[in-house]
């Protein structure tokens, strides 16, 4: 399990240790969360690695964007435990 402060790094680390799910931020320094989102689901490598979006940015159009870029589901923050172990068991 990793924490990482921008796109770039998410996106290499996603890469190097293929994780079971990466819960990912829009909103951070370098590429954003749709943008690292969308490579992840174009690469062969990394498309089969399940995005949750967690995320302050809570419209229905953000919403359908991250899905659109590959994203699995998408969570608003403040996040919910209940709510996201629900988002997480539906993924199986």
């Amino acid at each position: 399990m990793g924490v990482v402060e921008c796109g770039e790094d998410g996106l290499a680390i996603a890469k190097e240790t293929h994780p079971d799910l990466v819960l990912m931020d829009v909103v951070m320094p370098g590429l954003n969360g749709f943008q690292v989102t969308r490579m992840l689901a174009k690469d062969k490598a990394t498309m089969n690695i399940p995005v949750i979006l967690c995320t302050t940015k809570g419209q229905p159009t953000d919403k359908i964007w991250g899905l659109r870029q590959g994203a699995k589901d998408y969570i608003t923050k403040p996040v919910v435990a209940e709510e996201l172990l629900q988002k997480i068991l539906k993924l199986n």
